[in-house]
């Protein structure tokens, strides 16, 4: 049986933090080990398990995702690696489902994710308590019927709740750690191991629930740093990658991405912008999608011109 360390990135949100680790407890296979790295001063409180648990400060003035990915990696002993985003909690066959795959493929697997609403983690919880009030994400594919089946598109790649052999994540040298901030780091990553020839696999299993936080999609609370990171992956791979956020943005007036030309943020988002960007309570997701679609309904409007009535 091989063995399998988990990592998450945590930066508040000790109560998620605290679910991820009671779904651990419950896995049919131990994790070799819990590594959680801190990007925040301190340490978190965390009851005792029966497997170790360690926590490893990863500071930065900004959300070091990448770097905090890689310190995990870095201190973890296990031959697999599952990421796992401090507000996901593992079904019991988590890691039993990644040591599986990896050991059917050398590549970079994405197990299943399904989002829960906003009470459904308050007080005691069970497994299918969450299943039944859990929904799939609109803008993202399902997973196979079964088994693995491969991506062949780099940009598919989720970092919400994924696995790879320790071996591979070093061999390609990890995520780049000048990504800082929020969005960029897993696309480029995912650059990385498209243009190494390693596999991206979506399977079936390794499920794990995304609890409910407020969030807004597309990510306006972190216009600077997706405008930083989209011009460092234009500057180190010819294009800009979240195209899509990039597009909200500039349909909402918050940008200017004209081509060939730095991204010039125009304005800061307001009161309006929070709003139709924001996810409610009754929403287990938020989902940029359906902003977009608003948004281009609504300049469709501006630009139809008024309708005349008949006069008889």
């Amino acid at each position: 049986m091989s063995s399998v360390s988990v990592v998450t990135l945590a930066k508040g949100r000790s109560a998620h933090l605290r679910n991820v680790l009671r779904g651990l407890e419950r896995q049919t296979q131990k994790p070799a080990e819990f590594i959680v790295a801190v990007m925040q001063d301190a340490p978190y409180d965390l009851p005792e398990v029966g497997f170790p648990v360690r926590q490893i400060p990863v500071r930065s003035a900004e959300l070091p995702l990448a770097a905090a990915r890689n310190a995990g990696v870095a201190a973890a002993s296990g031959a697999m690696i599952a990421f796992l985003d401090v507000d996901c909690i593992p079904t019991p066959g988590f890691v039993a489902d990644y040591a599986r795959g990896l050991g059917e493929l050398d590549g970079l697997l994405m197990g299943e994710v399904l989002h829960l609403p906003e009470r459904a983690t308050l007080g005691a919880w069970d497994y299918p308590d969450l299943a039944r009030v859990a929904e799939k994400h609109s803008d993202r594919r399902g997973p196979p019927a079964s088994g693995l089946e491969i991506c062949t598109d780099y940009r598919c790649f989720w970092s919400l709740n994924f696995a790879i052999r320790r071996a591979t994540f070093e061999a390609v040298g990890g995520f780049d750690e000048r990504y800082t901030g929020y969005g960029g780091e897993d696309t480029d990553f995912g650059k990385i191991l498209d243009r190494r020839g390693i596999p991206i696999a979506w399977m079936k299993g390794a499920l794990a629930y995304h609890q409910y936080h407020p969030h807004h999609m597309p990510p306006i609370h972190h216009l600077d740093s997706v405008v930083r990171n989209a011009e460092l992956f234009e500057a180190k791979w010819g294009y800009r990658t979240m195209g899509h956020w990039l597009y909200a943005f500039k349909a909402m007036g918050l940008i200017d991405d004209t081509p060939d030309r730095p991204i010039r943020i125009l304005r800061r988002p307001d009161a309006a912008d929070l709003a139709l960007t924001g996810q409610q309570a009754h929403q287990p997701y938020t989902n940029a999608a359906s902003v977009i679609r608003h948004l281009e309904a609504r300049e469709r409007d501006a630009a139809e011109p008024p309708t005349v009535p008949e006069t008889a």
